[in-house]
């Protein structure tokens, strides 16, 4: 099952399924030509559960942003109470 993130202002927005013979391309032109071409819009790239490979650092989820220099998904960080004393 492949995976596309919808980025905006460097922060994922949405992530949906894609179809899998899109993943096998590797391709972010493709995977964002098929979403476009359902009728969606935006930047859309792909991400991957098996980010033990180092693809894209991580799977990217809704609220992480992404380094475009990089090339990568990074979590968001939230302060805990503790933190902010």
């Amino acid at each position: 099952m492949a995976h596309a993130a919808r980025i905006e202002n460097g922060i994922v927005r949405e992530v949906i399924v894609v179809p899998d013979d899109l993943d096998a391309t590797e391709s972010d032109a493709a995977i964002e030509g098929y979403i476009h071409s359902i009728g969606l819009s935006g930047n859309w790239i792909r991400t991957s559960y098996n980010a033990t490979n180092g693809f894209r650092g991580c799977y990217a989820g809704i609220g992480y942003s992404y380094d475009s220099e990089a090339d990568v998904f990074v979590a968001p960080v939230f302060e805990t109470p503790e933190d902010a004393a």
